[in-house]
């Protein structure tokens, strides 16, 4: 947690001292309160009193009643000022860290897990901070200058009070050794309160095809009675301290006033009313103290549970990215486009075999170049080396024959243009999904309309409501899988990269838009390397240059006449598809 608080900036800073000040400038006035008691106690039963010396004092305690609540008001402001400023920076934080992670540190984290952290863990920091930041400066000042206060004022009194304290310490010592171990649990079971959540919504078509829907309430309702169950538990555990606290407190006035009654009994007349104000002023003291421990029981309360989620903050915080920048802007002059793999083998981290095995092979400028094999031989592994969403374990992958390890992220995602397996759609328009992204220069609604004409998605989109500026739902919901590839297809053309990478993005295509849209994106990526993963003959049966993998080997590169000649694989892929008279 004090890491975590470490990365206060200085006006935050500011406020806190701000706080300080006002925090003991309050618990200054509550404790002057006690003093104005006295003295009206003793003006009452002094013979010869007037009643302007009471209202006088009476004045004053009004007087400290009410700046004690501006002081409390001031502080409560700067307080949660301070907790809002500082939650809104550490969400910042993690998501500005979570954008710079590798897919391994994704994985590692689960996203279910890093949402939760962003905002339920974020949220438990911030509520510690705004209460927190009140309670525990004021109250130890609050606990010493009370019990200054009241030193010297009686021995049975003073070892009352000890005895209540040590019994408070001690119910609060028991009470966080049985809960801390069930709060710990408590953000991991938000987790997969999550987890589920997300699951049964991304995947509910599937769920309702599959009358599942028992099968998933069973599951969520799993998850979600340990989560309450835990709850339960702590919240009933924490519960019992108010009227153990409140029995205390009740318990410490009422043998004050008994070892009070037992002193006034056996003293003179002229100490009575001495022993009398004191018992009042001791009194007041005593409960300021008790209201003192009582207040850090609710720190006590909410310090575990925000504890753990600063530790599971930081370690999204700490975490070292895998995928590191690097410091070049530009390739090799002549080499523009070129995408070379040299010796590249590779295994996913904790694995114990290799994905790929010295994958070697060399796309050149206005070439396309195509992947084709069984289903898990690594070609989408290997495309995903390129923008280095992995790295490689070993051997080179150079673009502009250049190393991707070196050069500087930013700039070596603006060569290339991506378009993933499953299409991603943002929330906003075709306009903002077509033009998304950061490039080299602002993309205009002609380039827009020129790469929906290419990606054959004019016809849809001109249908649509509003045409370009249609809404698009999260994740494209509202239109379908095969929309969704020729919008992502739209995106990267829209760039004009060096590079282009379809990571089998025709699969969701029928036969006659695939090969009308690959006839049209050929003249439009001339000067321009294409990489095509794919599963069908159709769409790599043109390529410049086809790459057989096979259990992440190649096993064969050419074209494919002379692939069907030379790589059973490839013939074996070919035949499983097309009839010998078709090829």
């Amino acid at each position: 947690m004090f890491t975590l608080l470490k990365k206060m900036n200085r006006k935050q800073g500011i406020f806190i001292l701000i706080c300080v000040i006002f925090i003991t400038l309050q618990v200054y006035l509550d404790l002057k309160l006690p003093d104005y008691m006295t003295s009206i106690t003793i003006l009452v039963q002094t013979k010869g009193s007037s009643m302007s010396d009471v209202l006088i004092e009476g004045l004053k305690m009004m007087l400290c009643a009410f700046g004690s609540l501006i002081s409390a008001f001031i502080t409560g402001y700067f307080a949660a000022y301070v907790a809002a400023s500082f939650g809104k920076n550490l969400r910042r934080d993690i998501f500005t860290k979570v954008e710079s992670f590798g897919m391994e540190e994704i994985k590692k984290f689960s996203t279910s897990s890093l949402i939760t952290r962003t905002t339920n863990d974020v949220t438990q920091v911030q509520m510690i901070i705004a209460i927190g930041l009140q309670i525990i400066v004021k109250a130890p000042i609050m606990a010493t200058w009370a019990i200054i206060k009241i030193a010297g004022k009686g021995f049975e009194w003073s070892l009352a009070t000890i005895i209540t304290v040590l019994v408070i310490l001690l119910l609060i010592s028991i009470i966080i050794k049985i809960v801390l171990p069930r709060v710990k649990k408590i953000q991991t079971l938000t987790d997969n309160l999550n987890r589920v959540t997300r699951e049964n919504l991304k995947g509910i078509r599937v769920v309702r095809a599959y009358n599942a829907e028992e099968y998933q309430e069973h599951k969520f309702k799993s998850v979600n009675e340990e989560l309450t169950n835990t709850h339960m538990f702590t919240q009933r555990m924490m519960s019992l301290m108010m009227p153990v606290l409140s029995l205390c407190s009740n318990g410490l006035t009422l043998a004050i006033y008994i070892i009070g009654a037992y002193l006034i009994n056996g003293a003179n007349f002229m100490d009575k009313i001495n022993i009398f104000s004191n018992m009042v002023v001791f009194t007041s003291y005593a409960m300021q103290v008790i209201v003192a421990f009582m207040l850090l029981v609710v720190i006590f309360v909410l310090y575990p549970r925000s504890a753990v989620s600063a530790k599971r903050i930081l370690e999204v915080l700490k975490n070292k990215s895998t995928i590191n920048d690097g410091t070049k802007t530009n390739g090799k002059k002549g080499m523009i486009g070129t995408v070379e793999f040299k010796n590249v083998s590779f295994k996913y981290p904790d694995a114990e075999s290799y994905m790929l095995k010295d994958v070697t092979f060399t796309a050149n400028k206005g070439e396309t170049v195509a992947f084709i094999g069984s289903t898990g031989s690594g070609k989408s592994t290997l495309i995903n080396l390129i923008p280095r969403f992995y790295d490689a374990t070993s051997g080179e992958v150079l673009v502009d024959g250049v190393n991707v390890k070196d050069y500087k992220l930013e700039n070596l995602y603006n060569k290339i243009g991506y378009v993933p397996q499953k299409a991603v759609m943002f929330t906003g328009t075709v306009n903002s999904n077509v033009s998304y992204g950061k490039s080299m220069k602002k993309i205009t609604n002609k380039e827009i309309k020129e790469a929906v004409n290419i990606a054959q998605a004019e016809e849809f989109v001109t249908q649509m409501d509003n045409k370009y500026d249609s809404s698009i739902a999260q994740g494209g919901t509202n239109i379908s899988g095969g929309q969704k590839q020729r919008l992502a297809i739209a995106r990267a053309i829209a760039r004009k990269p060096e590079i282009y990478i379809f990571d089998d993005s025709f699969s969701a295509l029928d036969y006659k838009t695939d090969a009308t849209l690959r006839k049209e994106l050929k003249k439009h990526t001339k000067d321009a390397t294409t990489l095509i993963v794919a599963q069908r003959i159709g769409t790599v049966i043109y390529a410049d240059k086809i790459v057989v993998l096979d259990e992440g080997k190649v096993v064969g590169i050419g074209t494919h006449k002379e692939l069907l000649k030379n790589c059973s694989v490839y013939k074996e892929i070919a035949l499983s598809q097309l009839s010998e008279e078709e090829l």
